[in-house]
């Protein structure tokens, strides 16, 4: 089970005060442990692909952790980022779009970004904290018609992370070309275990590989 948990898990660093040696740490583990990715800020892609080359994808983010960047800043952000070498894009929705229905702009915003990527992933999170149950159903269908890649449930700087609630509703709402990832406050083995079981391909989190060193001390 714990090669399935780390092969889905995108290493996530993305404090404030991140600096590249802490990034050059994280660009370690993961490719020691083989995770899916490593998550770093933007400031960091060129230095941490030119560091990993092939042996790691390399994700960022962009409108991040806030949202209400203009497109045509998402859309510079994300064309940089590639530029750069990021094999993965998690970008966040415009909220006051969502609470203004405006739903049309979500999706435009969506699609914008997914023809920047290209063939590469991008993945759109809705920050589901700030939406009612309402809200994550249309986003999981605004999603799935502007083809992102995944629907992903939190920043991590929001008021709350991941529920396995709203894993279990995404997988009811998406459609089938739709991959989920959960992301924000996954802080044990067991949490990671449940959003796999709910169906989560992707999980974001900066305690797992914490969390496996610890279990090889004890001799787990």
């Amino acid at each position: 089970m714990m090669n399935d948990i780390l092969k889905r898990v995108d290493h996530t660093l993305l404090k404030q005060t991140s600096t590249w040696e802490e990034i050059r740490k994280i660009c370690d583990d993961a490719v020691q442990y083989q995770t899916a990715s490593v998550c770093i800020p933007p400031s960091f892609v060129k230095q941490a692909k030119e560091y990993v080359l092939d042996k790691m994808q390399i994700c960022t983010v962009i409108g991040f952790p806030n949202g209400y960047n203009t497109t045509a800043c998402k859309v510079f952000e994300a064309q940089d980022a590639i530029h750069n070498g990021a094999d993965e894009i998690d970008m966040v929705i415009n909220l006051g779009w969502v609470k203004e229905q405006n739903y049309k702009a979500v999706k435009e915003e969506i699609a914008e970004l997914k023809k920047v990527c290209g063939t590469k992933i991008l993945k759109v999170i809705i920050e589901t904290c700030f939406l009612t149950e309402e809200e994550k159903i249309k986003m999981c269908q605004v999603v799935t018609e502007a083809g992102a890649d995944y629907i992903k449930t939190s920043t991590g700087f929001g008021t709350g992370g991941a529920t396995p609630e709203d894993i279990k509703l995404f997988s009811e709402h998406i459609g089938e070309h739709v991959k989920m990832k959960a992301a924000g406050g996954i802080s044990t083995l067991e949490d990671a275990e449940e959003f796999i079981r709910l169906g989560a391909e992707r999980l974001g989190t900066s305690r797992i590989i914490k969390l496996v060193n610890n279990r090889e001390a004890s001799g787990y």
